[in-house]
C-alpha cells in the first residue's frame, strides 16, 4: 500500500469517525431534548410556556417559579419525605440482599435457580397489581402514611434489583479465594465479607439503581402515602389544579426533583470508576 492509498484510507476513517460522532449527537440531542424543554419551562413566565409559537430563547427569564416552590411548604416536605425513604429503602435493600445474592451465587442450595427467579420475577408484575393487597394489609398493621411503610413497600422495587445485580458479582469472586480463606479456617462470614470488598464496584452500581427506581416511583406512594408522607411524584402532581395547571411550577418542581438523583449517581459513579481504576493498576 503506498502513500496515496494509506492517505485515502485515514480520510475514509477521519470520516466514518465523523459521521458516528454526528449521529451520536443528534441522537443525544434528541432524548435530552423533554429535559432541555423542562429547564426552559422553569425559568419562564406562564404567558411564554403557552405561547405559540414556542418560545426557544426570545424571553425574559424568570426564578419566580423556583422562588414559589421554595416558598411552598407542600413541596419542600414531600422533597425530604422521598429522601428518607428512597436513601431507607435501599440501605434495608443492602442489608438483606447482600447476604441473599451471596448465597444463591456461592452456595449450594435446593432450588437455587428458582429461588433467584422468584426474586425477579417480583420487578415483573406493575406496581398496580399489588397495591390493593397492600393497602388492605398496610390498613390493618397501621403502616398506611408512614414512613416505615413506605420504606417496606419500596422493597418490592430495590430489593429483587439488588439481588439481582450482585447475584453475577458475586459469582466472579474467584474460587480460590474462598478456598484459600476456608484454608486459614475463615467462616461462610468471613468469605462473604472478602467478597464484599472485591464486589465493592457492583454493589455501587445496584445502589445508584435503586436509589433512581424507588426515587422515581409513583404508584406505590400514592396509595401507600398520607398527608405526612407525601413523596415528590405527588408534590408535583399538585400542581395540576381544577381550574389550571400550574407548568412553570410543576416545571421547576422536576427539575429539582432530578437534582438528587443526579447527585447520588455522580458521586457514585466516580467511586465506581475509581474502583475499577485501582483494580486495574494492582492487576
Amino acid at each position: 500500500m503506498n502513500g496515496k492509498d494509506i492517505r485515502i484510507v485515514n480520510w475514509r476513517q477521519r470520516w466514518r469517525g465523523a459521521g458516528v460522532f454526528a449521529g451520536l449527537a443528534v441522537y443525544s440531542l434528541f432524548a435530552l431534548s423533554p429535559i432541555l424543554w423542562i429547564v426552559l419551562m422553569s425559568f419562564k413566565q406562564g404567558n411564554d410556556i403557552i405561547a405559540y409559537p414556542p418560545k426557544f430563547i426570545d424571553f425574559t427569564p424568570t426564578l419566580e417559579n423556583y422562588r414559589a416552590i421554595f416558598a411552598l411548604p407542600d413541596f419542600l416536605g414531600p422533597f425530604w419525605n422521598t429522601l428518607k425513604v428512597t436513601v431507607g429503602a435501599v440501605a434495608v435493600s443492602l442489608c438483606i440482599g447482600l447476604p441473599a445474592a451471596y448465597a444463591i451465587a456461592k452456595m449450594r442450595l435446593p432450588l437455587r435457580e428458582h429461588i433467584a427467579f422468584s426474586f425477579v420475577s417480583l420487578r415483573f408484575a406493575p406496581e398496580l397489581f399489588v397495591i390493593l393487597p397492600l393497602f388492605v394489609l398496610y390498613r390493618s398493621l397501621g403502616l398506611n402514611n408512614t414512613t416505615l411503610g413506605l420504606i417496606v413497600a419500596y422493597q418490592l422495587i430495590t430489593f429483587p434489583l439488588i439481588v439481582w445485580l450482585m447475584r453475577s458479582f458475586y459469582e466472579e469472586v474467584p474460587k480460590e479465594i474462598e478456598e484459600a480463606v476456608e484454608v486459614d479456617g475463615g467462616s461462610v462470614f468471613t468469605k462473604f465479607r472478602i467478597a464484599t470488598r472485591m464486589s465493592m464496584t457492583g454493589i455501587l452500581a445496584s445502589a445508584v439503581l435503586a436509589f433512581v427506581f424507588a426515587w422515581n416511583t409513583y404508584a406505590l406512594p400514592l396509595v401507600l402515602a398520607g398527608k405526612d408522607t407525601q413523596v415528590i411524584t405527588g408534590a408535583i402532581l399538585g400542581f395540576m389544579k381544577f381550574a389550571d395547571i400550574q407548568w412553570g411550577r410543576m416545571a421547576a418542581g422536576t427539575i429539582i426533583a432530578i437534582l438528587p438523583s443526579l447527585v447520588f449517581t455522580s458521586a457514585l459513579v466516580g467511586r465506581m470508576v475509581d474502583g475499577m481504576t485501582a483494580g486495574a493498576v494492582k492487576g
